[in-house]
């Protein structure tokens, strides 16, 4: 995921009650509870030194990017976003002029169009007509020694791609040189980039991903985190997880295996200091919503009913590992599928076969996340209202909003104490369910809390002290974290910061408490 300094999130979710005859009986309630973020799910915003050692690491997959005909002036495009023929007469590039790369190797690429076609080579010059890539697909870019976003094509024939004229783009092109008026020359321009666990463990390749993803694993949590954790009043981790932790320990290519080892180590640290796990299946094969934290290869959102089977069988996976963990708190099915991509149908399918699959295993809570986006926020109630123990994970965004960015310390408080209070209670009813409501500054940081309006009680559940204010002192961030404690403090169920290891020091909340910004004992 991109960080984005100015985005704060709304996060509801509605709790059920429970069974008496659950195998976690001893939780306590309200958790206190911190994400382990970027530590088995990557998310580059958070340590960028990750991919430091990756050759062309600005040429991940999923970067997306356009090029200019230095000759004509003009930008490629796929005429009608794929399907046809590549040209080189745009005056501006939009969508149609936006390639997304595959990374082949360190140089080499495959490019992605807007309908999701692959650039390659035909009879008739170059086209984006096929839906798989092979050696036509692949293109050597190479990049002017002084000038990196001054680009050539080299294409599986060993000639370089040429715009000989607006109308045609062929790959004929022996000379070599760099000048404006060579037709093979194009500037590249970065407009995205993603930096999730497929750009790092592909970005490294087979034979340095695996050390380093260790590496990372072993220091980036430790065991003395989880003492830190306990000793400064926090009861509960979330530890988001992506898919192919549950084909340990040789998943796909290009993830690497451990990270079952290291959920199970957590598990162990936890236990000793008597802290309790939230498991998030952070990361779906095929991604649920086209962030880099969903494990995407290129941002596009693939997630349906045809991948609600093999979804199914990593949640059966993680319950049958660990529910028989006496401080397995809950599972979450999904975090934050987006809509409309993802449909309100095949949702309901996965997660009434997910509850199913754990409830095999054990009577933990288990967490279903509303969808992100145009969708109604109670659509799943009647849904949990059918399960036990289960949660409603519903998100509200405020993004890029001028009145938002616009606010004085004071006001970002007075919106914490009044405005989300008022939105939590257009959600609930007097006999309705709990609601966890959260905020937070980032896409997968959430701040939750819960209200049961029958009792006016609230529970904030993940959160953070970041905000949109460049000039905040320390005081103004004690204040705004205070106001969020107290506020998000009376809740049931219980909170999560996000997160607890972190660069950007007021998303970290170890470096919250340690220097004094946070107080939670």
């Amino acid at each position: 995921m991109v960080y984005l300094p100015f985005l704060l999130i709304f996060n509801l979710i509605s709790y059920f009650p429970s069974s008496s005859h659950a195998q976690n009986a001893d939780l306590i309630l309200p958790l206190k509870a911190v994400n382990l973020g970027n530590w088995l799910v990557t998310e580059g915003w958070m340590k960028p030194s990750l991919f430091d050692g990756i050759i062309n690491k600005d040429l991940l997959d999923g970067t997306q990017v356009q090029f200019r005909s230095t000759k004509l002036n003009k930008y490629l495009c796929a005429e009608n976003g794929g399907g046809t023929v590549v040209v080189a007469n745009r005056p501006s590039p939009s969508g149609w002029e936006t390639f997304r790369l595959w990374r082949v190797t360190e140089s080499c690429f495959n490019l992605r169009v807007f309908n999701k076609q692959f650039v390659g080579l035909g009879s008739q010059g170059v086209q984006a007509v096929s839906d798989t890539p092979t050696d036509t697909e692949t293109f050597e870019i190479v990049r002017k020694d002084d000038d990196r976003n001054r680009v050539r094509f080299k294409a599986s024939n060993g000639l370089f791609l040429q715009a000989q004229s607006e109308t045609l783009v062929t790959a004929d092109y022996a000379e070599s040189s760099w000048d404006d008026s060579d037709p093979s020359v194009f500037i590249m321009t970065i407009v995205n980039t993603l930096q999730g666990e497929f750009q790092i463990t592909n970005g490294y390749g087979p034979d340095k991903a695996p050390q380093v993803m260790q590496d990372h694993w072993n220091s980036y949590i430790t065991e003395e985190d989880f003492n830190f954790m306990s000793a400064n009043g926090l009861s509960a981790v979330r530890i988001p997880v992506g898919w192919w932790i549950a084909q340990d320990p040789t998943p796909p290519k290009p993830f690497v295996g451990g990270s079952s080892i290291a959920l199970d180590t957590a598990f162990t640290w936890a236990e000793k200091y008597g802290m309790k796990v939230i498991i998030d299946l952070h990361a779906v094969k095929a991604s649920q919503n086209g962030d880099e934290h969903s494990g995407a290869r290129d941002g596009f959102l693939e997630w349906g009913d045809s991948n609600i089977d093999e979804t199914v069988a990593v949640i059966e996976f993680l319950a049958a590992r660990y529910g028989v963990r006496p401080n397995l708190a809950a599972i979450a099915l999904m975090n934050e599928p987006r809509a409309p991509g993802v449909t309100l149908d095949a949702l309901t399918k996965y997660y009434k076969a997910g509850y199913d699959a754990i409830r095999k295993y054990t009577n933990a809570y288990v967490i279903l996340s509303a969808r992100l986006g145009p969708a109604d926020p109670k659509e799943l109630f009647s849904l949990a209202s059918t399960m036990n123990r289960v949660a409603i994970d519903v998100h509200y965004y405020n993004l890029f909003s001028d009145s938002f960015t616009g606010m004085t310390v004071q006001q970002n408080i007075d919106f914490v104490n009044n405005q989300r209070a008022s939105d939590l209670g257009s959600l609930t009813s007097a006999n309705g369910p709990l609601v966890l409501v959260g905020n937070s500054s980032l896409g997968t940081g959430l701040v939750l809390a819960t209200c049961k309006c029958s009792r006016n009680e609230f529970q904030s559940g993940e959160w953070t002290a970041e905000f949109a204010r460049n000039d905040a002192s320390m005081e103004d961030y004690q204040r705004f974290a205070k106001a969020q404690l107290d506020v998000y403090g009376h809740a049931t169920f219980g909170w999560a910061y996000w997160a607890y290891n972190c660069d950007r020091n007021h998303w970290s909340l170890k470096w919250m408490i340690e220097n004094n910004f946070i107080q939670l004992k």
